[in-house]
């Protein structure tokens, strides 16, 4: 067996969950993504561990050790360990004794080939024991270094036991596969296109939204449109091309600092996976709010992207005024965001999208200074009035390139009100 130490395993918390679990004489090897993202080089966040004991001397181990043990998932042996700032998930090896397509009933009796034997794909099917000593039961290893994404076993057979590994099977490829893809995976996701329906829009939206909003969606994306994939799952994904140009807009040039706005705390950084969507699809605000609730997006969510949608509400040709007015009405992310759909779209230069977005930087957007009470100061009663009397003040002030202040807001009020 090959060695291997990342960084994460000298952590006090790894060690003191390990020296649990070797205290109560309970072996346990690393594995999934924590490992494959070490052999990679990469950061990782979960860090998931298995065992060959069952999850209840697993809580009574954690239990004695007064760490906290959540029973995330004991119908599939899995518990989780909270030790600040991490969690761990520790799953008791297992073989499949029945699925249908969705949920499997487990046995917990299987060795650790039997437990790699059923999981999804080998660069996952990696373990590292606390020693760091590698087990490559499947041939995860030569896998990942050849960016080959590749089911354990009969590809058939593991997408015939969770649906769902379709799906998985092309984020993995967007984030370590190569070239055009494993063809025996490619052939079995083709097959089993119509089981993908039995999928709860919740699990479909998850998988989707990590796959577009990876560093490296496009191959993916247009693998799944020529396996039939794309469309059996999101119909209004017509806009590859568009995505593509939005995703070479958007890369950060080698050692560059982050996007503006997201300097300027004004909406985070990219890749942004709603960004991402809009350029993908192309139906009208309708159809994009349909789609949201389809995929049981948040409610903001859900706003953001219908905003995005055509009729474009930014008009790129505006002068400076009237991007300002604009800036102020949108804010200045659904700004930037509709500024980057046009320019992805081909609608404007890559020169103007730069003064565009400079401005969604720089500008700071200011604020009405009336209320409510302003009005109500001059006797007019709580009403309509009330609002008419502010809006016509506020639409004054815009079309004043918001240069009026308080006091000549004030003195527009006050002549609107002896006029009304």
């Amino acid at each position: 067996m090959s060695e291997l130490r990342p960084p994460w395993m000298a952590e006090h918390v790894v060690q003191s969950l390990l020296a649990t679990l070797a205290a109560d004489g309970i072996e346990a090897r690393f594995v999934g993504g924590c490992v494959r993202d070490a052999l990679l080089g990469l950061e990782t966040g979960d860090i998931d561990l298995a065992t060959p004991v069952r999850p209840d001397a697993v809580i009574a181990a954690l239990a004695a050790a007064h760490i906290k043990a959540v029973p995330t998932g004991l119908a599939h042996g899995t518990v989780t360990a909270v030790i600040p700032p991490r969690t761990f998930e520790i799953t008791t090896l297992r073989r499949d004794v029945e699925t249908d397509g969705r949920h499997a009933v487990v046995a917990f009796d299987a060795g650790w080939d039997e437990d790699a034997a059923r999981r999804d794909f080998t660069i996952n099917a990696i373990y590292l024991t606390p020693e760091g000593q590698l087990y490559d039961p499947v041939g995860g290893c030569a896998d990942l270094a050849a960016g080959r994404v590749r089911f354990v076993g009969d590809a058939t057979t593991r997408i015939a036991e969770d649906v769902l590994r379709i799906l998985r099977y092309y984020r993995f490829e967007a984030r370590f596969g190569s070239r055009d893809g494993d063809p025996a995976a490619r052939a079995a996701c083709r097959a089993a296109v119509g089981k993908l329906p039995t999928l709860s829009a919740e699990r479909v939206s998850r998988e989707l939204m990590r796959l577009i909003g990876g560093p490296t969606p496009i191959r993916a994306v247009t693998m799944m449109r020529d396996d039939g994939v794309l469309a059996a799952v999101l119909p209004e994904a017509t806009r590859i091309d568009r995505l593509g140009q939005l995703l070479a807009l958007t890369a950060p040039a080698p050692g560059a600092l982050p996007p503006p706005l997201a300097r300027e705390g004004r909406g985070g950084g990219l890749p942004d996976p709603i960004l991402r969507l809009a350029a993908l699809i192309d139906p009208d605000k309708a159809g994009a709010v349909a789609l949201a609730k389809r995929l049981r997006l948040s409610s903001a969510e859900q706003r953001r992207l219908a905003g995005l949608m055509p009729p474009a509400a930014l008009d790129p040709a505006g002068d400076h005024k009237a991007q300002r007015l604009a800036l102020y009405r949108f804010g200045a992310v659904r700004y930037r965001d509709l500024a980057l759909l046009l320019a992805a779209d081909g609608q404007i230069t890559p020169a103007r999208l730069h003064e565009l977005l400079a401005l969604a930087a720089s500008w700071p957007i200011p604020k009405f200074p009336l209320a409510g009470e302003d009005v109500t100061d001059l006797g007019i009663s709580q009403g309509p009035e009330v609002g008419r009397l502010l809006a016509a003040v506020k639409h004054w002030w815009e079309d004043g390139d918001f240069t009026a202040d308080r006091a000549a807001c004030l003195a527009r009020l006050k002549e609107l009100a002896t006029q009304s």
